[in-house]
């Protein structure tokens, strides 16, 4: 067996990391985050208390935003998804943003209020709800269910916000 020099085996790594993370995307694609997959039914605590649920979806248009205070494409992202949601709200869309395990709920609650987020914010303060979603570990993760409870497409990191919007106004234009 040959020694590798350490350029070699930093590669070798690289290429194993990058082969590992090809497996772990298409294990989370056969494990429920593939588009027309039902969406999980899941039960969403929400910053009041109250809950809500992945049947309140239905007849609905939902956007499912997985996010976390610290992360900073989900800041830069956030003006855009009220945009959004201040856009179709009024048509039969919703927005639901799920604050991930590790991030403190005094944060969000301050994210919330400071920002005025309009929509349902809830607390994945066990990481069921991510778990459940296709074991959701990266911020920002968003799905959009159409109004049979479907996921139609899973955007990993910022979503290019007219070509979300198109096809919004697409699934909102179907029947129920």
């Amino acid at each position: 067996m040959t020694s590798l020099s350490p350029s070699g085996r930093r590669r070798r790594h690289a290429l194993q990391a990058v082969a590992a993370l090809g497996a772990v995307s298409a294990l989370g694609l056969a494990a429920g985050c593939s588009t027309r997959d039902t969406a999980p039914e899941s039960t969403f605590v929400l910053l009041d208390g109250s809950k809500a649920t992945t049947a309140d979806f239905k007849g609905k248009v939902t956007l499912v935003n997985f996010w976390a205070t610290t992360c900073v494409t989900c800041v830069k992202e956030m003006p855009s998804i009220v945009a959004t949601y201040k856009k179709y709200e009024g048509q039969g869309f919703d927005t639901m943003a799920v604050a991930m395990e590790y991030d403190p709920p005094a944060w969000v609650l301050n994210f919330v209020q400071s920002r005025q987020i309009p929509f349902k914010v809830a607390l994945d303060n066990t990481g069921a709800i991510a778990k459940d979603w296709g074991d959701v570990k990266l911020t920002p993760t968003t799905y959009l269910v159409d109004k049979q409870g479907r996921i139609v497409k899973r955007f990993v990191g910022e979503p290019d916000f007219p070509a979300l919007h198109a096809l919004i106004e697409e699934l909102l234009a179907k029947p129920t």
